[in-house]
């Protein structure tokens, strides 16, 4: 998994985590790297492949997130 999505709350993690698997884009719940500084100890893993799905739904259903990531050469590099 590439793309990380953190998240200010656990209440929208949880909310995205319900929503992605329901669209049946394959996910995994992780801690929050330290690198990243957000409000919540969880994130969402997901394949770049499915990144204009991901930003479509969080979008569209209002998911509030810190930011979605990529990981590439050891660094987590902001996208949205």
């Amino acid at each position: 998994m590439t793309m990380l999505m953190a998240f200010d709350s656990t209440q929208q993690a949880l909310r995205a985590e319900m929503l992605l698997e329901y669209a049946k884009i394959e996910i995994d719940i992780q801690p929050t790297p330290k690198e990243i500084t957000a409000g919540c100890a969880i994130s969402i893993g997901f394949d770049d492949d499915d990144l204009s799905k991901v930003q479509s739904i969080v979008r569209s259903e209002g998911v509030q997130i810190k930011g979605i990531f990529r990981y590439q050469d050891g660094e987590y590099t902001l996208v949205e």
